[in-house]
């Protein structure tokens, strides 16, 4: 029953995982909205909001009700009402758009597919936050753009790449894997809006079709232009049936004021009384672990103890002579050393790649050709990382090596009897055990980049730190939180509730160094005890630069370690020693040659065979080109020799000409996928002889995937038996009996 026949004024509060909304009526109107990010100082931010219209709200009781991930935890801590958030958003779905089908919702590490035709019926994100507010997030720190800018680039998108949308970790190795082939922001950022489509329709609606009046909630939708666009092209909607209301991004915040309506009245000194009771009373019950220094003066110790493992360095303005060049391209950053014939360090650059590492590459050899004037001979260039390749053909590199030869390499130089090391990069985790002077064995992290370099920095950037700024925070932790060494996305739910129980930044700080360790130590080396890794351990990488994540490694192995000083540049180091070893005359570009270098890449589609390999090709001022995204040689111009008969081509053929003959019982179809493809002639054969006309699809395409990809039940099934969802479609919109 209505305990508030008379109460005219509603408050509603939405406190998602990033951001808090609030929306106040009166007499049902919306009077005053509000929409920030928290940045994870949830309640701090939303009694800041609600203090803003404290005159407003103290002109007279009102009802309120609070809502959202995050407002859970504010709700059962301050005793105030709460609604769950798919209901507050039905509450506003059938009070002010009544005639909606379909409501998609994307919030911040939440995505929501609501059904009301049929029936009701929800479907949220589990674990995975793929796809969401934060994803897009993380994208976008990742191209180094602002939202705002990332969404008005992909606007003049000219074609589409795969991206993976289901963990933020492949989409950032895809993404950084088409940045080194050299596709443009535009095209990328688009496509990571149409993996977010993607990951949408077939994670959540899982069989059930999108259609009729499909409405566009949530701030990343209500932001995104261009996210818009994607899912009113895939879903093959217009304006009015992919609806964006006005009050998008605050829709959970008005269903929880319409709800609350049901309420007490309370006044706005009550309320703020119960937010702040609520606060001084919450407690933190994330387990603990030992903090990783207990003094400063330990600290310390430790720092003097690292500092030993220097390289011997020389300014390039006092140096005269012989020197070579190593460049790594890694996935996440730019490093380039220049060595002397002594190995001695004469010139160092390290930073991020913000998305454009053959710009980075080009000023600093400019720069760098400028330093060496006529005193220094460059003899020698070596690349190395994600974009060996590209870059050793762009400016001419004499030698390309891969990144285990560059490490080990760099780490002789530094310990000499070294038995295992320890790479922690922007993506990965390389792990060599050497064995008399040869690599005996290698492990790296497999799909998965859980726990490495771009994690750190992505999730600094999202708490508005610096990662430098962020790791010594950790350093200076001494209740570190103990958030466990599983995937990224889990991880991200731990830190999410770890605020939420109210640990400090710092505290966070310490435990996510802690877990990139144990990431290392039991999902990739797998070791058990310190003596499977050996006694001369030398630790490598941007990330191990952290003094955080270092002591974590020490700690939990019982054993110090040697650190490099120059641990960010190992790759670098090591083919600069290698092209010191191995050229004695360099090709790479002269200063004149660097003063005309241009790079244009453009995009195209390889239709030499069926796999339509999307190629981008990099083209440069000498007219040399790159060509990458290819699966064979056949786009580079490379021909084989030997005519043998192209097997498959003669099977897809036959396949192609198949054809049923019309028959007294019908059509039957056959879809092309499975092992049915491979029994065709074996079902053309059989129903023909029982009176039927043979039916069957084209052969598998992209498109023979997302024409099926509304009807898939589950998004954990295979990729071919996605593809087969396609084939059912294809069928029955030809009307087979």
């Amino acid at each position: 029953m209505n305990k508030n026949l008379t109460c005219n004024r509603a408050l509603g509060i939405d406190i998602g995982s990033t951001t808090a909304k609030i929306v106040f009526t009166v007499d049902d109107k919306i009077v005053y909205e509000r929409y920030e990010r928290h940045f994870s100082e949830a309640l701090e931010k939303t009694l800041e909001m609600l203090t803003s219209i404290r005159t407003l709200l103290e002109e007279a009781p009102f009802t309120m009700c609070i809502s959202g991930s995050a407002g859970l935890g504010v709700s059962q801590a301050s005793g105030l009402p709460f609604v769950q958030e798919v209901y507050a958003t039905g509450q506003f779905i059938r009070r002010d758009i009544p005639d909606a089908s379909v409501v998609i919702e994307l919030g911040g590490e939440d995505a929501k597919v609501l059904f009301f035709e049929g029936g009701t019926d929800a479907r949220m994100n589990g674990t995975c936050a793929g796809g969401t507010g934060a994803f897009i997030d993380q994208m976008a720190s990742l191209l180094d753009m602002t939202i705002a800018e990332m969404d008005a680039a992909s606007l003049e998108a000219t074609r589409l790449y795969p991206i993976a949308s289901r963990c933020g970790v492949f989409a950032k190795t895809d993404v950084q894997a088409l940045f080194n082939q050299g596709a443009t922001k535009s095209d990328v950022a688009a496509s990571i809006y149409q993996a977010v489509v993607n990951q949408t329709i077939t994670g959540l609606a899982q069989g059930r079709s999108i259609c009729g009046k499909v409405v566009f909630l949530g701030g990343p939708l209500y932001y995104c232009k261009g996210l818009r666009r994607s899912f009113r092209e895939t879903l093959d909607l217009n304006e009015e049936t992919g609806f964006l209301p006005d009050y998008a991004r605050y829709s959970v915040a008005r269903g929880a004021a319409i709800y609350s309506v049901a309420n007490q009245a309370v006044s706005y000194q009550e309320m703020v009384e119960k937010l702040l009771a609520g606060s001084r009373n919450k407690t933190e019950a994330r387990a603990h672990i030992a903090a990783l220094f207990k003094t400063e003066e330990e600290y310390e110790l430790f720092r003097d103890r690292h500092a030993q493992h220097t390289v011997k360095s020389k300014p390039i303005e006092e140096y005269s002579g012989r020197a070579w060049l190593g460049i790594d391209s890694g996935s996440t950053t730019t490093k380039l050393v220049l060595i002397s014939e002594d190995k001695e360090l004469l010139y160092s650059y390290y930073d991020v790649n913000k998305g454009s590492p053959m710009q980075i590459v080009h000023e600093q050899l400019k720069r760098l050709r400028h330093l060496c004037g006529d005193r220094i001979e460059i003899c020698g260039a070596a690349t190395t990382g994600y974009g060996e390749a590209l870059i050793q053909n762009a400016f001419h590199a004499d030698l390309g090596l891969v990144e285990t030869i560059a490490h080990v390499t760099a780490a002789r130089h530094f310990e000499p009897q070294v038995d295992f090391i320890l790479d922690i990069g922007g993506q990965d985790i390389k792990c060599f055990y050497i064995k008399n002077g040869a690599i005996d064995s290698i492990m790296l992290n497999e799909a998965c980049s859980s726990g490495c370099g771009s994690f750190l920095e992505t999730f600094a950037h999202s708490m508005g730190y610096q990662v430098d700024e962020f790791s010594k925070l950790g350093i200076r932790s001494r209740s570190p939180v103990d958030l466990g060494s599983r995937c990224t996305v889990f991880m991200n739910s731990s830190i999410k509730q770890a605020q939420k129980d109210g640990a400090k930044i710092e505290d966070i700080s310490a435990g996510l160094s802690i877990s990139v360790v144990k990431n290392a130590i039991y999902k990739v080396i797998r070791a058990a005890s310190p003596d499977d890794l050996g006694k001369h351990i030398v630790v490598q990488g941007g990330t191990l630069l952290n003094d955080a994540v270092l002591r974590a490694f020490e700690l939990e192995m019982g054993r110090n370690v040697v650190r490099p000083a120059i641990a960010g540049l190992m790759g670098a180091f090591g083919a600069a020693i290698y092209a010191l070893n191995n050229c004695e005359e360099t090709t790479l570009l002269s200063l004149a040659e660097l003063e005309n270098f241009t790079h244009k890449s453009r995009s195209s589609i390889c239709k030499f065979c069926s796999n339509k390999c999307n190629l981008t090709i990099n083209t440069f001022a000498d007219g040399g080109r790159f060509i990458s995204g290819n699966q064979c040689q056949r786009p580079l111009g490379v021909k084989d020799e030997k005519k043998l008969p192209n097997l498959y081509e003669w099977k897809r053929d036959y396949f192609r000409k198949m054809k049923g003959t019309p028959g007294p019982r019908g059509k039957i179809g056959i879809p092309m996928a499975l092992i049915i493809y491979e029994q065709a002639p074996l079902w053309l054969a059989l129903f023909t002889e029982l009176g039927y006309e043979v039916v069957f699809t084209e052969l598998s395409t992209r498109a023979s995937y997302e024409k099926g990809q509304f009807s898939i039940p589950s998004d954990t099934i295979c990729y071919p038996a996605k593809m087969m969802h396609g084939h059912i479609e294809e069928l029955l919109e030809q009307g087979i009996d």
